[in-house]
């Protein structure tokens, strides 16, 4: 593992540091936005602008990135999104702010374009599904790492924006000082919708309800926690505990997949899911610190890993040449979810009090099982023998990269 890993050891170590000050920033804004008084509707439209800077930064980091190659990009993304996570602590206005998350998210897509291709170019056949473990499991550490940061500091001060800063700007380090030769790139991709969903509806509506329920929960689950306890711990605690559930459940979901099939795999963790929504709603105010625990480990481990299964069932039904168009599209159809999401569910709060979130993705999570179920029930499941490896879907669980691929790695995997 150590000689497969060499290669973007320096690529895993920018990733790490980058994604703690992430994983903080995506913590903090809320609640300062809370003590700051902005409205639950801000705060979702924050979180639905980050989602759209990340759909647009989808479709354009391909073309940053052909302009002026993988390095240049990266230190400049780094440095716009340094930039951002301060001017949030200069200018307290929602529609700032708005605008800050929306160039955040763009840069994020970029950087993730950037980093998950270098990755795959990086990578052979043999050591993919080894390397990409090792980058999820760093995502997944890393960002339950930034959430305890925040315990450092009062969110009512700058510090805290300043270590996210802070972050964001040694990340550009690594990777600015590297070795290892930026990937070729020479490849023009199409978003294609309509093939997409001739090849999986299951995937499209999948990806899409996936991405109304996680985008929600990235945007508003802080304020949803901070609201409930005053202890500005518990929302630490409950939001790491979702991240190590999601780490942990992982591959155990993954590997059922590969076995029992993915969309009956699917279509029980989604009803697992929704029901845990469900039960979070009904049980919070009896809730102490371990039981908060407990239901964010659960809520994460069977949320977070449909997305990943949700692709695989996809290239299960495609072919080796439109892995490509597959995964971008889905990715796609996920921004696109994760940006409707907090409209939503925002409104909803404002309605029926802070537990609107989580009636929000039961229902997002049960409309998708039942929505799978009916599939199976009109439809044959392909058979078992025609999946592709859980490990080769992992790529396209975070990030970007399969937006683009090398003519090189194309042609290896043909």
């Amino acid at each position: 593992m150590r000689e497969a890993l060499k290669p973007v050891s320096a690529l895993l170590i920018s990733v790490a540091i980058l994604l703690t000050g992430q994983g903080l920033q995506g913590t903090l804004l809320p609640i300062r936005a809370s003590v700051e008084s902005f409205s639950t509707t801000s705060i979702g439209l924050m979180g639905a602008a980050y989602f759209l800077g990340f759909t647009i930064g989808c479709l354009l980091g391909v073309y940053l990135v052909k302009r002026v190659g993988h390095i240049r990009v990266f230190l400049a993304m780094t440095a716009i999104a340094s930039t951002t996570a301060l001017i949030h602590a200069l200018l307290l206005f929602p529609a700032i702010w708005i605008l800050m998350r929306m160039l955040t998210g763009f840069c994020f897509a970029v950087l993730f374009v950037v980093i998950e291709s270098w990755v795959n170019d990086r990578s052979s056949n043999e050591n993919r599904g080894v390397i990409f473990s090792v980058y999820v499991m760093i995502t997944l550490t890393v960002q339950a790492v930034g959430q305890f940061l925040i315990l450092l500091y009062e969110p009512n001060g700058v510090e805290l924006f300043a270590i996210t800063s802070i972050l964001v700007t040694l990340a550009a380090i690594p990777i600015a000082l590297s070795t290892s030769p930026a990937p070729y790139i020479d490849q023009n991709t199409s978003f294609n919708l309509k093939k997409l969903y001739e090849i999986s509806p299951a995937a499209v509506i999948g990806c899409l309800f996936i991405g109304l329920a996680n985008g929600s929960f990235w945007s508003l689950a802080p304020i949803f926690i901070s609201d409930v306890f005053a202890d500005i711990s518990f929302t630490a605690y409950f939001m790491t505990a979702v991240i190590v559930g999601g780490a942990i459940f992982q591959w155990p979901i993954g590997y059922l997949s590969d076995k029992i099939g993915r969309r009956k795999i699917t279509i029980i963790t989604a009803a697992f899911s929704a029901t845990i929504s469900f039960l979070i709603v009904s049980m919070i105010d009896t809730l102490n610190l371990s039981g908060l625990i407990i239901a964010g480990i659960f809520w994460g481990g069977l949320t977070f890993p449909l997305y990943a299964v949700t692709v695989a069932h996809a290239n299960d039904n495609a072919e080796p040449k439109e892995f490509v168009m597959v995964s971008s599209n889905l990715l796609l159809m996920y921004g696109l979810g994760a940006i409707i999401g907090p409209i939503i569910s925002s409104g909803l709060m404002s309605y029926t009090k802070s537990s609107g979130l989580f009636v929000f993705t039961g229902i997002a999570h049960l409309i998708l099982a039942i929505y799978l179920s009916s599939r199976v029930a009109y439809r044959e499941s392909k058979p078992l023998e025609e999946h592709i490896p859980f490990n080769d879907a992992l790529n396209a669980t975070h990030t970007a990269s399969q937006v683009y691929e090398s003519n090189e790695y194309e042609t290896d995997s043909e």
